[in-house]
């Protein structure tokens, strides 16, 4: 049998492409232009993930929406099907007059 794969090899692919060594990444700097460089990075990353979590929200947002309007165009049809199987009922003054 393979190996299974290694979970921290997921957490290093996702660190690496921003720059950030996974054994540096939370080491304490010295210069004050690479730390502002470093932050700025980190808020470009929160934006895009901001971004990101407000599109997925507006996407649920409408899914609900549209299951919401499914199931009442389902009920509002069912209901018409529903009355033709139903026979009338008699009022408690006797049957309608002709």
């Amino acid at each position: 049998m393979s190996q299974p794969p290694d979970p921290f090899e997921f957490l290093k692919s996702l660190w690496t492409p921003m720059g950030l060594p996974m054994a540096g990444a939370m080491a304490p700097m010295l210069n004050p232009s690479e730390v502002e460089k470093r932050i700025a990075e980190l808020r470009l990353v929160e934006n895009w993930l901001t971004m990101n979590l407000n599109v997925l929200r507006m996407t649920i947002q409408a899914l609900e929406l549209q299951k919401s309007g499914l199931e009442a165009m389902q009920g509002a049809s069912a209901k018409p099907a529903q009355a033709r199987e139903q026979p009338e009922e008699e009022s408690p003054e006797g049957p309608p007059e002709k």
